[in-house]
């Protein structure tokens, strides 16, 4: 019926007479041929299939993309996001997702994993006792529940650094953890092995504190934050007993609790990092959450968003974080 009709309209048209002689020659499979080549008698039909390229070209973004744009807008600052659905290597989100961010405390993560490294290999172990010195501690401005909880000094196992550094936040753990992994080089050695570009980790904690500006060339962008957090999952550098450990602790942080987990239903599993600088002359340099959320289907979503040189209210920073997260949560729930 579909080629009978095809048939009809061409024999209609004004500027086709000459294919009635081809028709009656050669049948309807020629004139098939010829109209495709030609692109129908009038010139309409290449006209038409332009269009609808240019149509398609001109299409609206994703309801989510635009909402998480949208969202961004609330912060009054520099907003990067990135995600991605781990099992497929889809991503589902992206905004400013190449430039640079402050990590704050976010490179606790990739100093941790550099630390696991070192224990894959036994060079160090879990169970090693580090003993820390009060000059050890990071300053007053700086979070530090071992320096507050042990004001003397203290001796810990690497596992509970790890766990201070990833779960609590710890600047001081995370110092002695980088000093423990080789210094800053050895940890950008690893993200260099994990063929991770676009992440810095140059200087401890303690510098932060004393200079601000620091923290600006500690820096990554979404991308690399959620290639990371991918490297993680594929237990890529790390053995499976590390990676899990390392998940562990992250999912029991207490550390930005109305950030990625914000807005999500309660009970879903989240494991992640957050980062946090100081306020100045009314600006936060730094409000961060990058972390692996599973869903509802069961699959991956490594997600990473950076709020940088913000002169909005914590809460709402915090809250630009969450309902970033709720979007992109939504907009995969739906399929």
């Amino acid at each position: 019926m579909a080629t009978s009709k095809f048939h009809e309209t061409a024999m209609a048209n004004p500027n086709c007479n000459f294919l009635r002689k081809i028709i009656a020659r050669t049948g309807i499979a020629v004139l098939l041929v010829l109209l495709l080549s030609l692109g129908g008698c009038s010139g309409k039909s290449a006209s038409t299939s332009t269009a609808a390229r240019t149509d398609s070209s001109n299409a609206q973004p994703n309801p989510s993309q635009q909402e998480i744009t949208e969202i961004a807008s609330l912060a009054k600052g520099r907003v990067g996001v990135s995600a991605m659905v781990l099992e497929t290597g889809e991503t589902v989100a992206a905004l400013n997702s190449q430039d640079h961010f402050p990590m704050q405390s976010v490179y606790k993560l990739p100093i941790s994993m550099a630390v696991m490294k070192q224990a894959d290999a036994g060079k160090t172990k879990l169970e090693q006792k580090l003993k820390i010195a009060k000059e050890d501690y990071v300053g007053g401005a700086a979070h530090s529940p071992i320096r507050d909880r042990y004001r003397n000094g203290a001796e810990l196992m690497v596992n509970e650094l790890l766990r201070f550094a990833l779960s609590e936040s710890d600047g001081t753990a995370s110092d002695v953890l980088m000093k423990l992994a080789g210094g800053h080089g050895a940890v950008q050695s690893y993200l260099t092995e994990l063929g991770i570009k676009d992440m810095i980790v140059l200087d401890t904690e303690q510098s932060f504190t004393q200079d601000h500006s620091l923290q600006y060339r500690n820096f990554a962008s979404p991308d690399a934050a959620v290639a990371l957090l991918r490297a993680l999952y594929e237990h890529r550098g790390l053995s499976e007993s590390s990676q899990a450990l390392v998940l562990k602790f992250m999912t029991e942080s207490t550390t930005g609790p109305k950030r990625l987990k914000g807005l999500l239903p309660v009970g879903t599993n989240v494991a992640h990092k957050t980062g946090t600088s100081g306020t100045e002359n009314g600006i936060t340099a730094a409000t961060n959450d990058i972390g692996i959320i599973i869903l509802p289907n069961g699959k991956h979503l490594a997600i990473a968003v950076f709020v940088s040189d913000s002169p909005a209210d914590e809460a709402t920073r915090e809250s630009t974080i969450a309902k970033i997260a709720k979007a992109v949560w939504d907009s995969l729930s739906k399929q």
